[in-house]
């Protein structure tokens, strides 16, 4: 088995694949852009700027802007603009609760399989965001192995189409997490519940496994309220 960091993101979906239409080639750019913050809320989403920029018509923009729309990371104005939205709280937290609820499942059901080898692959994405803790110009990485992580998981007791369902609703969340990461000991913060899912799995207790799972995910749901207060601009005013 490839173990390097290329190879192991190369068997995962954690990477943006260069396949598919010209649609969903623009879609999950436009997708990951939106979520690295490269594109931040408010900014304006020109569809003549961006079929120039991508090398396509604008349909295949138009169709990818649409799908983000579905996904809540832009807002359609008919004849006018589209722009990145804002940070959707009362959305988040629902996606948040949808998440813990299927991820604590899976962890649950992957400690009952008992799949050493998948749990030893879950393992090296660990120590390799070990390798990358603290070091804000491996975020992008940092991330693509957190996504790689999970994916794996859901992979092993065999729903890796409910990942992708999920992870088409996480945009405000992950928006949240990307947010969040630079701050002082935040990666560490991450390796740490990841490795408390890993041992909780690897006991064979599936309650345990569950419980390290639903601590782990809670992380970043705890500070919403923080973020929102230090980047007001970034959220949707009104949300609960």
């Amino acid at each position: 088995m490839d173990l390097s960091a290329e190879g192991l993101l190369r068997g995962g979906a954690a990477r943006v694949d260069g396949g598919g239409t010209a649609a969903d080639r623009v879609y999950e750019s436009l997708r990951a852009r939106i979520i690295d913050m490269q594109l931040v809320p408010d900014a304006t989403l020109g569809r003549s700027e961006l079929a120039q920029e991508y090398g396509v018509s604008q349909t295949p923009v138009r169709e990818a802007l649409q799908r983000l729309e579905e996904d809540g990371l832009v807002r359609i104005f008919p004849q006018s603009k589209t722009v990145v939205a804002r940070i959707d709280e009362a959305q988040l937290k629902e996606i948040h609760f949808l998440r813990v609820a299927i991820e604590t499942e899976v962890a649950r059901r992957m400690a009952e399989k008992g799949d050493m080898a998948a749990l030893k692959r879950a393992r090296s994405f660990v120590r390799m965001q070990e390798a990358l803790q603290d070091d804000p110009s491996q975020m992008l990485l940092f991330n693509e192995l957190d996504r790689a992580f999970h994916l794996t998981l859901f992979e092993t007791v065999g729903v890796p189409a409910l990942h992708a369902m999920l992870a088409r609703r996480l945009g405000h969340l992950s928006r949240c997490q990307r947010l969040e990461l630079p701050r002082k000991g935040k990666m560490s913060e991450i390796i740490h519940g990841h490795l408390a899912v890993v041992e909780g799995i690897a006991s064979g207790n599936p309650e345990l496994a569950a419980a390290a799972m639903r601590g782990h995910l809670g992380a970043t749901i705890r500070r919403i309220e923080t973020l929102r207060d230090e980047l007001p601009d970034y959220f949707e005013s009104g949300t609960a």
